[in-house]
């Protein structure tokens, strides 16, 4: 069983964002951590209200906008800076 800090969450997150994790891969971890997984209890309802909601990212109804992966940032205690490079 995997203890669910906002650290975790938010490091899936950031690696969907930057293209690592896949959709469907952080769909698939979202709805095994609501199955079995053990969240924090410093800040439980707002993991478990963003990790419920990660688990239905999939489906076209609810998808997920960076909007919204930016608000799940802010209520988990992080910030998000974009840096734009040049190829």
């Amino acid at each position: 069983m995997q203890l669910v800090t906002s650290k975790v969450v938010a490091e899936k997150l950031t690696s969907y964002l930057h293209h690592e994790l896949e959709l469907a891969e952080l769909v698939d971890w979202a709805e095994n951590i609501m199955m079995d997984g053990d969240f924090g209890e410093d800040n439980y309802e707002i993991l478990r209200d963003v990790v419920s909601r990660l688990g239905v990212a999939d489906v076209k109804t609810f998808g997920i906008t960076w909007e919204e992966c930016e608000s799940f940032l802010n209520q988990l205690g992080y910030s998000v800076k974009i840096q734009v490079c040049q190829n």
